[in-house]
């Protein structure tokens, strides 16, 4: 009678001998550290000159006239129910009060923030 492997050891990942051997076959190991180079590079590009997404949205929320759910979405890439729960927790906690009013069937939200 064979024996099954347990849950916890059929999650485990495939030993390291055996991906190094799979891409040596391959020839594949250069690939990894320029990818890895890459992607450190353009993290750091990143981060230093794109505002964060909630910066992004405080910042719609504070023109004039405010902005629409849709405005937002576009603006960070986020669904609308994202968009909702970024202005109902964490946009409130840095201080702002968020209104919304509603005319012509559009919602247009705005912040302000209290004195």
């Amino acid at each position: 009678m064979s024996e099954t492997p347990s849950k916890k050891q059929r999650r485990m990942a495939r030993p390291m001998s055996t991906t190094v051997e799979a891409k040596a076959r391959t020839g594949d190991t250069q690939h990894d550290t320029d990818t890895a180079a890459a992607a450190n590079t353009n993290t750091v590009a990143a981060t230093s000159t794109r505002p964060s997404r909630l910066a992004q949205l405080e910042a719609l929320l504070m023109q004039d006239g405010g902005t629409t759910i849709a405005g937002m979405t576009e603006a960070t890439g986020w669904q609308a129910h994202s968009v909702r729960g970024a202005m109902a927790g964490a946009l409130k906690k840095r201080g702002l009060v968020i209104t919304s009013q509603k005319s012509d069937g559009v919602r247009r939200y705005q912040g302000v923030r209290p004195v």
